[in-house]
C-alpha cells in the first residue's frame, strides 16, 4: 500500500508507447511531467519511480530530463528480441511530492519487430573456419555452412573469389572442384561466404582450406664425402661430420628428415634431427678392436618419418688415427733393492727397461728413455745410458763413514719420458709433465765388521759377604762399532761356581747387570772370577769380571762344650775353678782375643763368673760368691746357667756401631750339694721325659727336596720291579681253572701311615753325672745332679752321661718303630744299675 492521499501528480500518464527490437542502451522510450506543487517552497520528495514491471525485468529505467521532466529510457540489460523476448512491458510509475501526496499511474511499452541481419551458426559465429584438404584427394564435399534468418526468411549464398576450385550450394555445402597437388598448387585458400535474407541485409564468415601434404617421394642425401679421418682419444661430443639430406616433398621448405645409424654403433651417434655425427664413446685405437682394425664402417639411414619405409642409406668411414697418447707406464712403478755395504762401484742393481713399457701402436709414438735420476746422495749411483734402464752403484758406501752415518735407505728417482711430443691432457688430465716417475729404495744391508768391545778389559766390583740375594753387584757394558749398532747380549761363560751351586752370579742380557743368585761366604771363597762374553749374534768379545768378597762378622762363636751339667758342694771355696771345667770357642771370622764372655741369665746372686771375662778364646768357670743358705739370702740348689759368647771385644768404641756382633750361646746346669758328710738312707729315683718332634731349618731347603726326588725314585723302581715280579709269575705260575675255586684269605686293610708326635716315659735309676772334689780329702766323688745322691769316685771308673731335659726329633715310621736320637737303655743295664751301691763311706 502507498501512504499519502491520492492526488494527479504524473502528468502524461496512463500513456502506451512503443520500442524498437534490439534497441540499444539508452533509448528514449516514452516522457512524461510531474505537476508542482501549489506552494514552491515544496518539492519532490520521492521520485518517479517505476515500483512493478510486468513482466519483470531490467530493459527500462527512469532518468530525469529537466525540471520536474521525466524520461523512461532502455537500460540495455536485456536485449529486446521481438521473437524471443516479451512484446509488451507495464510500467507502474509511482511519485510523491513533500506533501505527502503520491500518485501512480501506467505506461505500456510495445516491442516493435525490426527486419535482422542473417546470422551464422556454428564455428562461423565466432572464428574463422581452418578446413584441411588431403593431396591428390577427388572433388568432394568438404564443409557445410550453417546460418539463420531471425525472421526466418529464406537465406541465399555466395562465394569469393570467383576462381577458386569450390563452390557453394543454394544450401550452403562447400564442394572442392578439382584434384590438388601440394608441390604445385597454393597450400592455402582463404573464402569469403556471405549470406542473404530476403530484403537484402547479408552477413559475410571466412573458411580457411589447407592443402595437407602426402609423404610420396623418398629423401635423398646432399652430403658428398664418404671417408673422414680423426685422431683418437677424441672428447666426447667431437663433430665428426655433418650429414644432410632432403626431401622433395618438403621443396621450398625445412625438410623434417629423421637420421640413424644403422645398426647402432659404441664410438658415435647421430642426431635424428640434425644429422651431426658426433663420438659417444672413448675410441682406443691402442686397444682392442681398433688396435687391428682402425677402420670404422656407419651406415647412415634418413627417414621423412620414423618408421616409414620412405628412406635411403649411405655408407661412410671414418678412420681413427694413433696419437701418443699413453705414457710410458713401469709395473711397479715403486722398486725396492738391496745391497750390502761396501759393494764395489760398477756393481749392476736393477734393469728398469724390462719393467716399462709404452702401449701406443705407433711405434713412433712409443720410444721412451729415461732421464734425470736425483734423490740424496744420488751420486753413489748411476744409469749406464738413457736407452739401456741399467742402475749401477758408482762408489762403495760404508755405513760407519761419518758422511754416511745414519743413512740406511737412499731413495731416488727416475723420469721415463716419451720421445715423441706427447699429448695426454685428454687421458690423463692429471700429468704435469711428459713423463712418468719411478721411485727406487735402495736399502744398504749392514755388514757385521767389528767385534763387540767392552768399555775395560776387565772388571773388579767388591761385594760384601751380607749381599742379599737378588742385589745388583755391578755392571759391564760393551759396544759395537758396527753401523747400525747391532744389540749386545751378554752372559756368563765361565767362573762363578761353588761347591753348592753352578753358578752364584746372574748378568741382564740387555745390561749387563750382575746379580747376586745365592749368598757369599767369606770364609770358603775370597774371591771369584767371571768370564763375560758379549755378542752382537755374529761376533764375540769376552771381559774379566774380578769380585773380590769382603769379609763382614757373620759367623757366631762356636764353643765346646756347649752343654754341660756338674755338681758342686755347698762348701766350695770363692775363686775355685769349678771342677775343672773351662770352654773353648772358635769363631771362622773373629780373632781368638775377640771373644768376651759373660752369663746372661739363671747367675741368681752373682755366684759364677768366668775368668778371664775377655780377649781369649778359653774361659774357666769360677765361684765368685759363696753360698749362703742358712740365712736365707740363696733358696736355689740348681742353677741353669746361659753363657754368652760374643766376639765384638777388639773394635773400638766408635766401630763397635758399625761391627756386627755375633753371639755363641752355652748352657750350664749346675747343681749344689750339701756337705758329702749327710747320708741319704734312700736312692730317690728321677723320670726322664724326651718329647720328639720334626722340626724344619729355612736354611737347610735342599734337605727335604733330595728326600723328596729320592723318594720318587725309589718309589718308581720298586714299582717298576714289582711288576717285573708280577709279570714273572704270571708266566710261571698260571692261574688254576675254575674248578679250584677255594675262596682266598681276605686281606686285611692296609691302614695308611700316619706321623705323631710320641711322648716317652722311661723309669731309670740313679745315674752319677756329675763329680766333684772333697774339699777335706781331696779325693773325687760322684753325685747325681737332679737327686743330690752321691758316691766316691773309683779310680778309673768313667763318668755317667747326666740326664738332663732334652727335646730331640722323634718320627714314628709306618712299621711303629720309633727312631730317637738316643738309644733307649736294655733292662739288663737297668738291673746292673739297680745292684750298685748308691754311697759310700770315707
Amino acid at each position: 500500500p502507498i501512504a499519502g492521499r491520492r492526488t494527479q501528480l504524473l502528468k502524461g500518464l496512463p500513456a502506451t508507447s512503443t520500442v524498437e527490437e534490439n534497441a540499444a542502451a539508452g533509448v528514449s522510450v516514452y516522457s512524461f511531467n510531474v505537476t508542482a506543487p501549489p506552494l514552491p517552497s515544496e518539492g519532490v520528495t520521492i521520485l518517479p519511480a517505476v515500483i512493478n514491471l510486468i513482466p519483470v525485468t531490467e530493459a527500462f529505467d527512469i532518468e530525469p530530463k529537466g525540471h520536474l521532466e521525466y524520461r523512461v529510457v532502455t537500460t540495455g540489460n536485456l536485449v529486446l528480441d521481438y521473437e524471443t523476448m516479451p512484446k509488451r512491458f507495464d510500467l507502474r510509475i509511482f511519485v510523491e511530492d513533500t506533501t505527502g501526496r503520491t500518485d501512480l499511474d501506467t505506461l505500456t511499452i510495445l516491442v516493435i519487430d525490426k527486419n535482422e541481419l542473417p546470422v551464422f551458426r556454428g564455428n562461423m559465429a565466432t572464428q574463422t573456419v581452418t578446413i584441411y584438404v588431403l593431396e591428390g584427394a577427388p572433388p568432394e564435399h568438404i564443409y557445410k555452412v550453417d546460418a539463420a534468418d531471425p525472421e526466418n526468411a529464406e537465406l541465399t549464398y555466395s562465394l569469393l573469389p570467383t576462381p577458386a576450385p569450390f563452390f557453394i550450394s543454394k544450401s550452403g555445402d562447400i564442394f572442392s572442384t578439382k584434384e590438388f597437388d601440394y608441390e604445385k598448387d597454393p597450400h592455402s585458400y582463404f573464402l569469403n561466404i556471405t549470406v542473404t535474407d530476403p530484403e537484402g541485409l547479408s552477413s559475410t564468415g571466412t573458411v580457411n582450406i589447407n592443402v595437407i601434404n602426402v609423404n610420396d617421394e623418398r629423401p635423398y642425401f646432399t652430403t658428398k664425402q664418404r671417408i673422414y679421418r680423426i685422431p683418437e682419444e677424441q672428447s666426447l661430443g667431437t663433430v665428426v661430420a655433418n650429414i644432410t639430406a632432403e626431401d622433395p616433398d618438403d621443396e621450398g621448405s625445412l625438410s623434417r628428415l629423421f637420421y640413424s645409424i644403422q645398426p647402432s654403433n659404441s664410438y658415435f651417434s647421430i642426431n635424428p634431427s640434425t644429422g651431426v655425427l658426433q663420438v659417444t664413446g672413448r675410441i682406443d685405437r691402442d686397444a682392442l678392436p681398433l688396435r687391428l682394425h682402425p677402420n670404422i664402417s656407419l651406415i647412415i639411414r634418413v627417414e621423412d618419418s620414423p618408421g616409414n619405409s620412405h628412406n635411403r642409406e649411405m655408407e661412410i668411414t671414418v678412420i681413427v688415427d694413433d696419437i701418443n697418447d699413453n705414457p710410458p707406464e713401469c709395473n711397479p712403478s715403486a722398486f725396492r733393492k738391496e745391497a750390502n755395504e761396501n759393494t764395489t762401484a760398477g756393481t749392476f742393481l736393477l734393469n728398469l727397461r724390462n719393467y716399462c713399457k709404452d702401449t701406443d701402436v705407433d711405434p713412433s709414438n712409443s720410444q721412451f728413455h729415461f732421464i734425470g735420476l736425483s734423490g740424496f746422495r744420488s751420486n753413489n749411483f748411476a744409469l749406464e745410458s738413457a736407452v739401456s734402464g741399467r742402475l749401477v752403484m758408482t762408489e762403495s758406501i760404508d755405513l760407519e763413514n761419518p758422511a754416511n752415518l745414519g743413512v740406511e735407505v737412499y731413495s731416488l728417482t727416475v723420469r721415463v719420458q716419451d720421445l715423441a711430443y706427447p699429448n695426454y691432457s685428454s687421458k690423463y688430465p692429471f700429468y704435469t709433465s711428459f713423463a712418468n716417475i719411478i721411485y727406487i729404495y735402495i736399502k744398504i744391508k749392514p755388514v757385521n765388521e767389528f767385534l763387540p768391545v767392552f768399555s775395560r778389559l776387565s772388571y773388579e766390583f767388591n761385594v760384601s759377604e751380607i749381599t742379599k740375594v737378588g742385589s745388583s753387584i755391578g755392571k759391564v757394558n760393551a759396544r759395537d762399532n758396527d753401523w747400525p749398532p747391532s744389540v749386545i747380549t751378554y752372559s756368563i761363560v765361565a767362573g762363578g761356581g761353588t761347591r753348592d751351586y753352578t753358578n752364584i752370579f746372574w748378568i741382564s742380557q740387555t745390561k749387563g747387570e750382575v746379580k747376586l743368585l745365592a749368598r757369599l761366604d767369606y770364609e770358603t771363597t775370597q774371591k771369584h772370577l767371571l768370564t763375560v762374553e758379549a755378542s752382537d749374534q755374529e761376533k764375540t768379545a769376552t771381559a774379566t769380571v774380578t769380585i773380590n768378597v769382603l769379609d763382614v762378622n757373620d759367623e757366631e762363636p762356636v764353643c765346646s762344650p756347649s752343654f754341660y751339667s756338674f755338681q758342686i758342694p755347698v762348701s766350695l771355696a770363692v775363686g775355685t775353678n769349678i771342677n775343672g771345667f773351662k770352654i773353648e770357642c772358635q769363631d771362622r771370622d773373629s780373632d781368638p782375643r775377640s771373644f768376651r764372655y759373660f752369663i746372661n741369665k739363671g747367675n741368681v746372686n752373682n755366684h759364677f763368673t768366668f775368668s778371664p771375662s775377655a780377649g781369649s778364646n778359653v774361659s774357666w768357670l769360677t765361684l765368685a760368691s759363696k753360698f749362703d743358705y742358712e740365712s736365707g739370702l740363696d733358696t736355689n740348689w740348681i742353677y741353669r746357667l746361659r753363657v754368652h759368647v760374643t766376639d765384638d771385644n777388639l773394635p773400638s768404641g766408635r766401630d763397635k756401631r758399625a761391627h756386627l756382633a755375633r753371639t755363641g750361646t752355652v748352657t750350664l746346669s749346675i747343681r749344689v750339694v750339701p756337705n758329702p758328710t749327710t747320708v741319704s738312707t734312700t736312692t730317690p729315683g728321677f723320670t726322664v721325659v724326651t718329647k720328639r718332634e720334626n722340626l724344619f731349618s729355612a736354611s737347610a731347603w735342599y734337605v727335604p727336596f733330595v728326600i723328596t726326588l729320592g723318594s720318587l725314585l725309589l718309589l718308581g723302581q720298586l714299582g717298576y720291579l714289582g711288576f717285573l715280579l708280577v709279570t714273572w709269575m704270571r708266566t710261571r705260575c698260571p692261574l688254576a681253572g675254575k674248578a679250584d675255586s677255594t675262596p682266598r684269605i681276605r686281606d686285611p686293610e692296609k691302614k695308611k701311615p700316619k706321623k705323631e708326635v710320641v711322648m716317652t716315659m722311661t723309669k731309670l735309676n740313679t745315674v752319677f753325672d756329675g763329680e766333684a772334689r772333697d774339699p777335706v780329702t781331696g779325693n773325687m766323688y760322684e753325685f747325681n745332679t737332679t737327686s743330690g745322691a752321691r758316691r766316691w769316685k773309683k779310680g778309673n771308673e768313667p763318668l755317667q752321661p747326666a740326664p738332663a731335659l732334652q727335646v730331640t726329633p722323634s718320627a714314628t715310621h709306618s712299621d711303629g718303630q720309633r727312631t730317637d736320637g738316643a738309644e733307649k737303655p736294655g733292662k739288663k743295664e737297668l738291673s746292673e744299675k739297680r745292684k750298685e751301691p748308691t754311697t759310700e763311706t770315707r
